[in-house]
C-alpha cells in the first residue's frame, strides 16, 4: 500500500484545525476572549482595555457607595404624600440597597476577572439598566415630596450611574466589533488550514461478480443387478398304475 507522508505545513494545519474550530464555536457563542497564546494557554488582554474597564468599574463602585449613603438618609415617613406612595418608595429603596450591597458587587467581580467577556459585560449592563429605572422613580418622588437636599444628592447619584451605564454600552459596542473581526480572521485561517490538509484518496473495493465455471459432474453408473436364479418347481410324484 502506498503511504503519502504529509509535509510540515500539512501536519501543522492538521494540528491547528481543532484549535481553530474551538475558537470559532466559543466566539460565535459570545464567550470568546482575545485568541489565547498557544504557548501559555492564557488569554491576553491589552493593557488599554483593562485600564478602560477599571476606570468604568471604579466610577460605578464610587457611585454605588454614594447612593447607599444618600438612600439611608431619606426620611420617607415624613414626606407629605399618601401612605401608598410612601410604601412603594420604601420598597423601591430597599430593593436598590439590596442590589447595591449584594448583586452589583458580584457582577462587577465576575467582569473584573474576565475583562473582555461579552456575556459578563452585558450582565452588568442589564443590572445597571434595571437599577437606573428604579432609582429614577425614587428620585422623582424625592423631588416631589422630599427635601431639596435629598433630591439633589440622589439626582447626582443617578447621573453617576447613568454615566457608568453609557460607558459600559460603548465598551460593549467596541468589543462586539472586535469579536466580529476575530471571528472573520479565524474563519479565514480555518479555510486555509482545511485546504492544506491532504485528502486521502478513496479506497477502491473490487467486487468480482463473475461466476466461476462449473465443474462437469461425473455420471454415476448404475450397478447391474444379477438376475435372481429360480428353482424349477418339483414334479409331483405319479401314482402307480
Amino acid at each position: 500500500m502506498l503511504l503519502i507522508r504529509p509535509t510540515t505545513m500539512q501536519r501543522s494545519a492538521t494540528q491547528k484545525l481543532p484549535y481553530l474550530l474551538s475558537l470559532l464555536l466559543a466566539a460565535g457563542a459570545g464567550f470568546a476572549q482575545t485568541p489565547p497564546d498557544q504557548s501559555t494557554g492564557s488569554a491576553p488582554v491589552s493593557y488599554s482595555s483593562v485600564t478602560q474597564l477599571n476606570e468604568v468599574l471604579a466610577g460605578l463602585e464610587q457611585a454605588s457607595q454614594a447612593t447607599q449613603v444618600d438612600l439611608a438618609k431619606l426620611r420617607i415617613e415624613r414626606w407629605k404624600t399618601d401612605a401608598a406612595t410612601k410604601r412603594q418608595t420604601d420598597a423601591d429603596v430597599q430593593s436598590i440597597q439590596r442590589n447595591l450591597e449584594t448583586a452589583l458587587p458580584a457582577v462587577i467581580g465576575e467582569l473584573r476577572s474576565s475583562a473582555e467577556n461579552l456575556t459578563a459585560t452585558f450582565k452588568l449592563y442589564r443590572n445597571l439598566d434595571a437599577l437606573y429605572d428604579v432609582l429614577t422613580s425614587v428620585v422623582e418622588s424625592a423631588g416631589a415630596f422630599g427635601s431639596k437636599d435629598d433630591f439633589q444628592s440622589l439626582q447626582n447619584d443617578l447621573n453617576a450611574i447613568e454615566k457608568s451605564r453609557r460607558a459600559l454600552a460603548d465598551r460593549m459596542d467596541a468589543l462586539s466589533i472586535t469579536k466580529e473581526n476575530e471571528i472573520g480572521q479565524l474563519r479565514t485561517q480555518l479555510k486555509n488550514m482545511q485546504a492544506a490538509v491532504p485528502v486521502a484518496p478513496p479506497k477502491k473495493v473490487v467486487v468480482d461478480d463473475t461466476e466461476p465455471p462449473k465443474k462437469p459432474s461425473k455420471k454415476k453408473t448404475a450397478k447391474s443387478s444379477k438376475p435372481a436364479t429360480t428353482t424349477p418347481p418339483a414334479t409331483p410324484p405319479q401314482p402307480p398304475q
